[in-house]
């Protein structure tokens, strides 16, 4: 199955760009006699005019998030987590995310799916500046005291490893969003989708990659690219 990712746009024509300004401290650096005015220098030093030592300011700047259409964040449903806490998607804003779709019971693929996650977080460096979410098809048996469990029997009950558990709505629309396809076969069987998605820290799509035990070094590669620079 070929992935668009266009497909997002579609499913979030509805949404209009949110714009959320946040201020912030930063420190800089300026002469005490104010030689050059009002100018400041991102580090310390004299001044060039009377060589007095620069003083410390803390400036006050204003930052905008732009979350855009297409972002995941626009999603308005809840989820509770391997630990019992309700969020909702944007709870996780600020961070690239590594996503897959599975179900604890699943004996073919899942086992698969998860070991892909646990080779990729292996590879990655700096697994502090993202997340790794794993959520749920099977939100009425995926409590999420059995999510805890699977990720503890796992090895996946660091701060980074995220488990989710949505209500059946919820689930399906955020699938339909990935192009994940799922199907319940029996009363704890589903078919579903192999697919591993990487968001950006705005929650927006930018890979995809799909199959069991596939080279991920496309996806390394994307993932690396966003936490280059946090």
């Amino acid at each position: 199955m070929k992935i668009y990712i266009s497909l997002l746009l579609l499913v979030f024509s509805f949404s209009a760009c949110q714009n959320k300004k946040t201020k912030t401290n930063e420190i800089v650096y300026q002469c005490p006699m104010k030689c050059e005015g009002e100018k400041t220098f991102a580090q310390k030093g004299i001044c060039q005019v009377c060589k007095m030592n620069l003083q410390a300011l803390s400036k006050r700047i204003e930052q905008t998030t732009e979350i855009s259409e297409s972002s995941i964040f626009n999603l308005s449903s809840s989820w509770t987590t391997e630990e019992g806490k309700v969020i909702q998607l944007a709870t996780l804003k600020g961070k690239p995310l590594v996503l897959v779709m599975i179900y604890t019971s699943c004996k073919a693929a899942c086992p698969r799916l998860v070991a892909d996650m646990r080779n990729i977080e292996a590879q990655i460096e700096k697994n502090e500046a993202l997340n790794y979410v794993l959520v749920s098809i099977d939100p009425e048996n995926d409590t999420p005291e059995r999510l805890k469990a699977f990720a503890i029997e796992n090895k996946m009950d660091a701060e980074h490893w995220i488990f989710l558990q949505g209500s059946v709505s919820g689930v399906r629309e955020f699938a339909n969003v990935l192009a994940v396809k799922y199907k319940q076969i029996s009363p704890i069987d589903f078919s579903h989708s192999n697919i591993i998605s990487v968001f950006n820290a705005k929650g927006e799509l930018v890979h995809q990659q799909e199959g069991l035990g596939v080279d991920n070094k496309s996806t390394i590669a994307k993932i690396s690219e966003l936490t280059a620079s946090l």
